[in-house]
């Protein structure tokens, strides 16, 4: 098979910088197909997936418990080349040396679906695959991943007021406030505080923002925890009491928060503590929702001649970045390739109305 197919591969055009997609985007992309010598084909699809799963051993004693769990968000095939439930008896021949191009746009659904994920357990991943099948062979297959950012998530607004008194050497309290509860990558975290130091030494006001990372499966949960972010305020002189506003910026390579999901939870929290030596630090957390910040492109995406009777959608890229790793740069957007060969009677160019949902 390896000697027969040159390159089999999906791509796909980026449509802002960060190479993301969200609910209602459309994908623009092809399969390009490519042979050394001719070969007669079965069918030729595509699937576009969507999954999230989780997988973590633990040792107890000397049994290895396996907690293992899987949803299963949406599974879509469309055919380029007859579907199986083609009456055609006959297979397609592709001749060599020649490449041919299938054009298509897909739609990301409309529901509530969670952001692209890769974490110390689990995975949250969407998928465009081509398959190529032929008589007598394996299958052929080529996959590539399509980063998508949930924005499902709106802005809220939370408020919080709580008091902690040290009786050691007098007391403190701190009345804190959000202004709301969803922020975007880059964007800036207001924070206002009124602390009242009746203490008899100095206090300084601290924030820290961290992410909690929650994997789920057979009735166990397991957690990672990691510190993004620290500052510190100014100090307070005993007896005193000011209003302090401070300012924080969301990094813009945090992972939006995602809490739709079942077995997978990113969830992102702002700590206000007082730093009161020789005494407990009183605090305050507040939940955070980190937010996609898109950054469009102005250019109209190019229009591909197929992609109009395509009822359902996608936009492939063969390296998209997925949070959790470094971001890779978005690829350019495929140029438009030579015609293909007269390939008329194989339909190279067919509609996609036939598709199969999977549960």
């Amino acid at each position: 098979m390896l000697s027969t197919i040159k390159r089999l591969e999906v791509i796909y055009n980026s449509i802002n910088d960060s190479n993301t997609f969200t609910n209602g985007d459309v994908i623009y992309g092809e399969v390009r197909l490519e042979a050394e010598k001719d070969f007669q084909i079965e069918s030729l699809l595509i699937k576009f997936k969507g999954k999230a799963e989780v997988l973590w051993t633990e040792r107890h004693g000397q049994t290895t418990h396996v907690y293992h769990a899987k949803d299963k968000y949406f599974s879509v095939r469309s055919y380029f080349i007859r579907d199986k439930n083609s009456k055609s008896k006959f297979p397609l021949t592709l001749l060599a040396r020649k490449h041919v191009n299938f054009c298509g746009l897909w739609c990301l659904f409309n529901r509530d679906l969670p952001s692209s994920f890769k974490g110390a357990d689990g995975k949250i991943v969407y998928s465009l695959e081509a398959v190529l099948s032929r008589s007598m062979r394996m299958n052929t297959k080529r996959s590539t991943m399509v980063n998508f950012v949930s924005t499902t998530n709106t802005p809220l607004h939370d408020s919080k007021d709580k008091k902690m008194n040290i009786f050691t050497s007098g007391s403190v309290a701190m009345d804190v406030d959000l202004e709301k509860m969803g922020f975007r990558q880059g964007e800036g975290l207001k924070v206002v505080a009124f602390i009242k130091n009746s203490s008899s030494r100095e206090i300084k006001p601290k924030y820290c923002l961290y992410r909690k990372h929650s994997f789920f499966a057979r009735g166990k949960r397991r957690v990672h925890t990691k510190d993004l972010l620290k500052e510190v305020g100014d100090a307070i002189p005993p007896s005193a009491e000011e209003a302090v506003t401070r300012v924080i910026t969301i990094p813009r390579d945090v992972e939006p928060s995602i809490l739709n999901c079942n077995i997978i939870k990113a969830e992102h929290r702002l700590r206000v503590y007082l730093d009161v030596k020789y005494a407990s630090d009183p605090e305050i957390k507040f939940p955070v929702a980190i937010l996609p910040a898109f950054q469009a492109y102005p250019a109209v995406p190019p229009h591909y001649p197929a992609a109009a009777a395509t009822p359902f959608g996608f936009n492939p890229n063969p390296n998209p970045p997925v949070w959790g790793f470094e971001p890779q740069q978005p690829i350019a957007a495929p140029q438009p390739s030579d015609p293909p060969p007269p390939y008329g009677a194989y339909a190279m160019y067919p509609p996609l109305p036939d598709f199969e949902n999977k549960s």
